[in-house]
């Protein structure tokens, strides 16, 4: 959406949320907290793994670590180690003996309750400090770290603090001589591996279902963001979770995620991120134990478009802002853009208008409306991918090559890509790209739009866009995605609608009442009543 429109959006949704929750009085957070800008270098940076309540660093004077980036410069500015075996297994460890003795399970859930909402509280009232970690070192600039994210991860943990004391097990019905019950037990340590591109929110989904169903977790943040997570275990701590229930582990994937998925005191696994990484974590998971796991991944996710669609305007900027927000790097970005054959030309205009309108920058800059990418290999890869389906016969219609920083920035910014005259054998169309490049086709019946949406991978998200309240709920009905969205495109602050994907886009749900009971393993009981 063009910038002053963005701001708009971004000043309504922060006066929404202010009206949800309990965050300082909306003039002082529009005012002071939503859009200034910050200084990086003034950013207190805490290091290392969080284990049993306190910060630990690496198992030896030799221990690897890990630069880490800010991707809206490319400065290296902190480093974190890597968990090795060793770190793995006292992490776990001590996850599993708080499980087994500090109380938190077997705790009265209202109680647990409790305390959850009050680590909810405590998040809220560290908005400015979480949303500067937040926009210092990802992708999210400052002013939706504080008005979207920090509220959104607060209001999660609330929603699954109420889950805590209203679903348990239930009564079967046997015979007159039978009692027969199921019993929610927590498993015990679950290991959560969260992704890079909404670091806190994404962190919450993982935690807050797993704490308010009584387990405790092992977080590895991605290497890429590890800094907000630490001070949200801190929060958590401060609000009463006891010392080992939330632990903190940084390192990559091959070494510490592989010795986390693998561990034997790990019940079950929960991870957001590639659909190859996801694959590898499911064999390890089967070879460790079979463990259970949750796998959100990638996706390809159409948007299409009918004629008699209401108000093009409004959707030409929910289908931009469906590509453009986070920079695209969001697993469910409507990428693929398909549109009636009349609308396919007036439709791209307004496109291409909205995309150049957005203002790439820093993310700790109030002005910033389009992010960064989040690492030079990862734009290098959009390039490559653009380039090659051009190549291949694409036309592009806007964008198409790095943003132009004027010399004053070494992040790297991608500027928003509109690519038509493409097919289903397009690399761009294939391919989850992970940056801001949205594909253009068209179509001329219901029949040739449905067989265009389904793409032979993926099936995460998709959106349909129509007057035609029967042809939504064809659609609905026909298309293959864990989540369909009618005339709107992303999710709202309804916790309570759960997200996760269809066939390689993966299994389980997070989000909803299936989130809370994924954190949860049933005991079938049944007692002889004539004894």
């Amino acid at each position: 959406m063009p910038g002053a429109r963005l701001y708009d959006f971004v000043m309504a949704s922060a006066a929404a949320m202010l009206q949800r929750t309990r965050l300082p009085s909306k003039g002082h957070l529009l005012g002071h907290f939503l859009m200034d800008s910050f200084n990086p270098d003034d950013v207190v940076i805490r290091s290392g793994h969080f284990i049993g309540g306190k910060y630990v660093e690496g198992s030896g004077h030799g221990a690897r670590r890990i630069d880490v980036a800010r991707p809206s410069d490319g400065m290296v500015y902190a480093s974190v180690p890597v968990a090795d075996a060793d770190m793995v297994h006292r992490a776990v460890e001590n996850a599993w003996q708080a499980f087994r003795t500090s109380g938190w399970a077997r705790m009265a859930p209202r109680e647990r309750a409790k305390i959850l909402r009050r680590f909810a509280d405590l998040v809220e009232a560290d908005a400015s400090a979480l949303g500067r970690l937040e926009a210092l070192g990802s992708t999210r600039p400052i002013a939706q770290a504080v008005s979207w994210d920090v509220p959104f991860t607060a209001e999660g943990i609330r929603f699954y603090a109420e889950f805590a004391d209203k679903l348990g097990g239930d009564v079967a019905a046997t015979d007159h001589d039978h009692l027969g019950m199921t019993i929610a037990e927590p498993y015990g340590v679950i290991g959560a591996i969260a992704p890079w591109n909404f670091p806190l929110v994404m962190a919450s989904w993982k935690i807050a279902p797993a704490l308010a169903a009584g387990n405790a977790v092992v977080l590895k943040p991605s290497e890429m963001t590890p800094f907000s997570v630490l001070r949200l275990a801190e929060l958590a701590m401060q609000a009463g979770v006891p010392a080992g229930i939330f632990n903190v582990i940084q390192g990559d994937g091959q070494t510490t995620g592989d010795e986390l998925v693998r561990h034997p005191k790990i019940s079950k696994v929960t991870f957001t991120g590639s659909t190859r990484t996801g694959a590898a974590i499911m064999a390890a998971c089967a070879t460790s134990g079979t463990k259970p796991v949750t796998l959100e991944l990638g996706g390809k996710s159409p948007q299409i478009v009918f004629a008699d669609a209401p108000r093009l305007d409004d959707v030409a900027r929910r289908i931009a802002g469906a590509i453009t927000g986070n920079a695209g790097q969001v697993c469910v970005a409507g990428s693929r853009l398909l549109v009636e054959r009349s609308l396919a030309e007036p439709l791209a205009e307004r496109i291409g208008s909205i995309f150049a309108e957005l203002k790439p920058g820093a993310t700790w800059a109030a002005g910033t409306t389009l992010s960064p990418i989040i690492s030079e290999p990862q734009a290098a890869r959009i390039e490559s991918i653009v380039g090659r389906t051009l190549h291949a016969g694409a036309t592009l219609r806007h964008g198409g090559k790095r943003a132009d920083m004027g010399g004053a920035s070494a992040g790297a910014f991608y500027t928003p890509t509109l690519l038509t005259d493409v097919t289903a054998q397009s690399e761009a169309v294939r391919e989850e790209v992970f940056g801001p490049v949205l594909t253009l086709q068209t179509f001329d019946t219901e029949e040739e739009a449905l067989a265009l949406a389904q793409h032979p991978e993926y099936g995460l998200a998709a959106g349909v866009h129509t007057a035609d309240l029967g042809r939504a709920l064809r659609f609905v009905r026909g298309l293959e995605a864990g989540t369909v969205w009618v005339n709107r495109y992303g999710r709202t602050s309804d916790f309570v609608i759960p997200t996760g994907g269809y066939k390689r886009s993966g299994i389980g749900k997070d989000l909803g009442r299936q989130a809370y009971e994924a954190n949860l393993r049933f005991k079938s009981v049944l007692i002889d009543l004539r004894q």
